[in-house]
């Protein structure tokens, strides 16, 4: 899956609601805390978590969405009618159920709540209220329920459609001058109790039988195929205005995998084998082709994993759907996939290559849930990335069978693997799983959700499929899934099936898999493996970006930050077959005497690498002479690994700056991208002194060859090279060639956006370039050049378009422009509030807008996490990316200012962020007060001018 509005319920309260005709009223009445004071804290409704005494079984859901505002309040609104069935396990005279931002209406002669049971008595309900803080329905009753027997609780209630992207919300976009609604949901993670009353734990899986009452002229879908089409309303009161489409009964489920969507969409349609797979969007891009690309490859994906994991497809149909307001990348329901319009379509004639990657592998993420998540399903947050660290991983072998010639495994390494290092590597990082009852609230459960989750889940979950082998892996993986089917499970359960699988192929292992695992995903951090090649010493420590850091050991087992290490190695170009594992702080193996080591071969382990200095001279003579000995993988991890060995202080920052110096003779996009993913912080640490021009001439002329190899090979830019990779790696050479300042370069970018500024209507640039070009033209420009890419973007139709002209406004070196462009943010009519926080941290990367954007997050924090909705920004992504630049004390005395005035009101879902800002930057003054002086020598040095 591939991350609020705060709604004032004061303002909700006000509304007179229309629920059976504009001539009926109904009362509204809100339950409320009745003001009495309760002295025992630990009563249930003051718990996090539901007691366990009440189960349901099924759900029957009406909901009705307005998609015109009320008259009187502007607001939009749903009514709604929900019974669920639920079994008592212990007696108990109250009834807990989740519950918020919902009113509660009360008709005449009928109760806004109901206890119902065919086989028992019901008890009399003694009173109801809302707790707010848990989110809770509270219904006290004057005698006890009965054990094994069933009851039925029925409510009646009314909630706002607000755009604030969670829940039940609206989504608005304009099709041929015509503003249209779509009422969609985001259940996910604890969103469904704003949308009905019900049991919101992922173990309380039940059953769903959902209505929804709209507006002809629409469509409505759930997980489920339609039951009764579109038949006549449901009421006789209601106008005949309004359709009723009822959906089968769904599999057992989780309430964050209900999906509910009302519009006047257009769809694609194709079967494979018995599955009705179609592709939802807006009709302007359904008739353009947009969805194309995903009917195409959903069917392989599905046949994919069908195999994979050797259990059919659970349901009929695979739907997917791509909205234009969404605050996650994409969200797994149950056949129904929501997505951002940027994910899910691809437009042949404007898309790039990487959009169409990002559709491929988010479409195999989000299908790879369908089994590992919403088959089987975790039993509480705590172990989160389980579920979303193992569909990231299978995303690259569904993306890999539908798109073979891509060869997108590989490029785990550097889109997870490397980028989760960087994280991993600070004190603030966390483990995998953290103990069940220490994340409760929804703003602990959305913390979750982060990099460590998804990119070092993969990571580790790579590394155990390499040491079984894929095979083994995938035989405990289906026998998991077959046993735990339509329930949920914890993390151990998985180790379980894997080591019956290790049994069953007799697989030597060290250990038992659970006693291996244990150490990855208890315990935060990972190891930097240590190669002596002098003595043979192999030896492992915990890796820290800030070596001066003070770690506490937090994990659960105690383990000390000792993990068991499977270490692939290769020697003078000779790969060894067997994996050898260090299994202590210290052990003998690798003494090779003139021959250079190279180990974690095709990085398939979790840890970085280092080695005595006489080894590093031998690899830097071997990427000298022929580096394509070296293994391309190899190749981009020696580059990542001497960069943060470096900022860890294990090597010399010139030794690191010198893995780049064979570049000039490199083509691959692998070692390139890991190059310009770590001259990025130097960038961000060094680009407002007196590094920057020499650091700029050294990349301009390593990079000037590519250049030119790519204009070589695309007969002066005419054609795109054919190889997936090394369109990627033209896109690296074009903006890296612009950025250092190459004339070729820049005179072309401009030549092309001016070709387009004259004849808007014909663009002339390749979409592969097009990010790459609009960022070069909007930086080298002026107001001309903005007011022209601003006009593109409100004018654009395909998603991925827009986002690359959006990100391109950032560009710009005109302060004012900037400091516009910021104010944006802050009107959902100009930037889309799902984009506002790409946006803020795209002027923070400009090295022009650091402090511009730093002001203005401070300025309108409050207005942002309280009034504009939490709904609205990803706070994490805006804290880390607006403070990534902070390398002087008066930054960090400004970030703990900023954490201090705000710690009452707290960071919410940001709170781990905000740490992790504290911790990088006081990590980034460091490095810049010692190593600043050898950078610039060394960069003086390599370009002829050295400094005194």
């Amino acid at each position: 899956m591939g991350k609020r509005c705060k709604v004032s319920w004061l303002r909700v309260l006000c509304v007179v609601l229309a629920v059976v005709s504009v001539a009926t009223l109904v009362t509204l009445w809100t339950i409320a805390i009745t003001g009495r004071e309760r002295d025992d804290v630990t009563a249930a409704w003051d718990r996090d978590r539901l007691p366990g005494d009440l189960v349901p079984e099924f759900y029957n859901i009406t909901l009705r969405p307005r998609l015109k505002p009320n008259p009187n309040s502007n607001l939009y609104i749903f009514t709604g009618w929900s019974t669920v069935q639920f079994e008592c396990l212990e007696a108990t005279d109250l009834i807990l159920i989740h519950s918020n931002k919902l009113n509660y209406t009360k008709m005449e002669d009928e109760h806004f709540v109901t206890l119902t049971s065919k086989g028992a008595s019901v008890p009399k309900i003694k009173s109801t209220w809302f707790q707010p803080q848990k989110q809770y329905l509270v219904i006290q009753l004057r005698s006890k329920l009965t054990p094994r027997h069933k009851y039925q609780l029925f409510t009646q209630f009314t909630g706002e459609l607000a755009d604030d992207l969670a829940g039940f919300y609206r989504s608005e976009y304009k099709e041929d001058g015509v503003t249209k609604i779509v009422a969609t949901s985001q259940m996910h993670p604890t969103n469904a109790r704003k949308t009905f009353p019900c049991f919101d734990e992922p173990a309380m899986k039940a059953v769903f039988h959902m209505t929804l009452i709209h507006p002809t002229g629409t469509i409505a879908l759930s997980n489920e195929q339609k039951l009764i089409f579109d038949s006549g309303p449901i009421h006789k009161k209601l106008e005949k205005t309004w359709l009723q489409t009822k959906f089968e009964a769904t599999k057992k489920m989780s309430t964050y995998l209900l999906a509910i969507i009302v519009s006047d969409y257009a769809y694609l349609n194709t079967t494979q084998g018995n599955i009705q797979i179609r592709i939802w969007a807006r009709k302007k891009a359904i008739e353009e082709g947009q969805g194309d690309y995903a009917l195409n490859v959903t069917g392989p994906i599905l046949d994919f994993f069908q195999s994979y994991y050797n259990i059919s497809y659970p349901l009929r149909k695979s739907d997917q759907i791509a909205l234009p307001d969404f605050y996650f990348g994409a969200m797994e329901n149950w056949g129904l996939v929501t997505y951002r319009e940027t994910n899910l379509l691809y437009d042949p004639v404007t898309s790039s290559i990487s959009n169409k990657e990002t559709t491929v592998t988010i479409i195999a993420h989000e299908l790879a849930h369908m089994w590992f998540g919403n088959l089987v399903t975790l039993r509480w947050w705590n172990e989160v990335w389980l579920n979303e660290g193992f569909a990231s991983y299978v995303s690259y072998l569904g993306a890999d069978y539908a798109e073979p010639d891509w060869n997108v495994k590989d490029l785990i390494v550097l889109d997870d693997v490397q980028k989760v290092f960087a994280v991993d590597a600070l004190v603030s990082s966390h483990p995998l799983t953290s103990k069940e009852d220490s994340i409760n609230l929804p703003g602990q459960i959305m913390e979750q959700f982060d990099t460590i989750s998804y990119s070092k889940g993969a990571a580790v979950l790579r590394m155990l499929s390499d040491f079984l082998s894929e095979s083994v892996f995938k035989q405990g993986l289906s026998s998991y899934l077959r046993h735990f089917s339509y329930g949920n499970t914890i993390g151990s359960d998985l180790w379980k099936h894997l080591q019956m699988a290790v049994q069953d192929n007799n697989v030597s292992l060290p250990h038992q898999i659970d006693a291996i695992m244990n150490r990855w995903v208890r315990q935060m951090g990972f190891p930097v493996v240590t190669i002596d090649t002098s003595t043979g010493l192999v030896s492992q420590n915990h890796f820290l970006l800030d070596p001066e850091s003070n770690v506490t050991v937090e994990s659960f087992g105690f383990f000390r930050y000792e993990w068991m290490i499977p270490v692939r190695w290769m020697k003078d170009g000779d790969v060894h077959t067997d994996t050898w594992w260090l299994l202590e702080k210290e052990g003998v193996q690798l003494k090779t005497g003139p021959s250079w080591v190279l180990a974690n071969i095709n990085v398939t382990g979790y840890y970085r690498v280092n080695y005595d200095l006489g080894n590093w001279e031998r690899l830097f003579s071997q990427l000298s002479t022929d580096h394509q000995v070296i293994p391309l993988i190899n190749r981009a991890q020696l580059v990542d690994d001497a960069f943060n060995l470096a900022r860890a202080q294990l090597l010399s920052t010139s030794l690191a700056l010198r893995t780049t110096s064979y570049l000039i003779k490199e083509t691959e996009y692998m070692p390139w991208q890991s190059t310009l993913n770590n001259l990025n912080y130097f960038h961000l640490m060094l680009d407002q002194t007196e590094v920057y021009e020499p650091m700029q001439e050294y990349f301009k002329k390593q990079v000037t060859p590519l250049f030119l190899y790519f204009r070589n090979i695309t007969s002066n830019w005419t054609k795109v090279p054919e190889k997936h990779t090394d369109q990627y790696n033209q896109v690296n050479a074009v903006s890296t060639a612009c950025r250092t300042g190459l004339p070729e370069c820049q005179n072309l970018v401009r030549m092309w956006f001016r070709q387009w500024m004259d004849e808007p209507e014909r663009n002339p640039i390749h979409p592969n370039l097009r990010s790459a070009v609009y960022c070069s033209a909007v930086a080298a420009g002026g107001e001309a050049e903005w007011n022209f890419t601003w006009s593109q973007f409100q004018d654009a139709t395909v998603a991925s378009e827009a986002h690359k002209l959006m990100l391109a406004l950032a560009c710009s070196n005109d302060m004012q422009l900037l400091e516009r462009y910021l104010e944006f943010t802050l009107d959902p009519a100009k930037i889309r509030k799902q984009d506002a926080t790409a946006v803020i941290t795209a002027v923070a990367n400009n090295r022009a807008g650091q402090n511009l954007t730093w002001q203005f997050v401070t300025k309108n924090w409050d207005y942002m996490f309280t009034e504009y909705g939490v709904g609205s920004f990803s706070f994490a992504s805006l804290i880390s990316g607006v403070t990534a630049r902070f390398s002087t004390p008066e930054e960090l005395q400004q970030l703990l200012d900023f954490e201090e005035e705000h710690k009452d009101a707290g960071f919410g879902s940001a709170a781990l962020a905000v740490d992790q800002a504290v911790e990088r930057t006081e990590a980034n003054i460091k490095w810049v007060q010692r190593n600043k002086q050898e950078v610039l020598q060394w960069f003086s040095s390599q370009t002829g001018n050295q400094q005194s």
